[in-house]
């Protein structure tokens, strides 16, 4: 198992990415702390984990309040002792053209995934710091890097994780601390879902495989980033975006 024994923290993981980010790395052996805003959906996902025998715990938290994400912290270093891997995968969309976005909606997306990358990140450094180990793992975007129509907050914050994964890394790898992000393209998830028939064919059709990608997929990236197996990697923007952006 390539992350056995390892205490994994990885947020928004009630559905999605962050659910399968979990559940692989729950199959790898790691001890694996959920996080996501509603109680009851991560406490579903987290049982779904140990039902199939692994050890997962589910922990209701908004990534924007400090105080929240400072008792998640508390609470895993709490119950296993540490913490290894700290997935920062919470997110959400709220789009509109730059004319027409709200401050509400730059806000909210800032909020979420970027402020909350920031927070979550900080707090696990600290205790990484004082272990002398450990793995920081962003969710960047291919919007992140090219830019997307429609998508003002959202590639911001995106770019945003890219510097501060870099900036991370620059810092923290003096104390064993390896930084990196993955940058999905199309995923087929229940954000995707949401969109028109014909964007999400347009959007098959800019990737060089034909196809959106799976959850799974991303989860591996993760995975391999997390394990030893990379442990000369840090700083590094992982595209998993099946060609879409060559």
């Amino acid at each position: 198992m390539r992350l056995k024994d390892k205490v994994a923290i990885v947020t928004g993981a009630a559905n999605g990415i962050g659910r399968a980010v979990a559940e692989t790395f729950a199959r790898e052996g790691a001890r694996v702390v959920l996080a996501d805003l509603k109680e009851e959906d991560v406490e579903r996902a987290a049982a779904a984990i140990r039902e199939k025998g692994g050890e997962a715990h589910g922990f209701a938290c908004n990534v924007a309040d400090r105080g929240q994400v400072e008792r998640l912290m508390a609470e895993t270093v709490k119950r296993c002792g540490r913490i290894d891997i700290v997935v920062n995968n919470a997110g959400i969309t709220d789009d509109a053209q730059l004319v027409k976005m709200t401050e509400e909606q730059w806000d909210r997306v800032i909020a979420v995934n970027l402020k909350g990358v920031f927070l979550v990140g900080q707090a696990a450094a600290r205790i990484m710091k004082e272990q002398g180990s450990g793995v920081i793992l962003n969710a960047s975007s291919v919007v992140g890097l090219y830019g997307n129509f429609g998508q003002t907050n959202y590639a911001a914050a995106k770019w945003g994780i890219n510097g501060m994964t870099k900036t991370w890394a620059k810092e923290l790898g003096k104390y064993g601390i390896r930084v990196n992000a993955v940058a999905p393209g199309m995923i087929a998830t229940a954000m995707t879902e949401k969109m028109p028939g014909r964007i999400l064919e347009m959007m098959k059709q800019k990737a060089v495989l034909g196809r959106l990608g799976t959850p799974q997929e991303v989860a591996n990236a993760y995975l391999f980033l997390a394990s030893d197996e990379a442990g000369f990697i840090t700083g590094a923007i992982l595209s998993v975006d099946g060609g879409m952006t060559i």
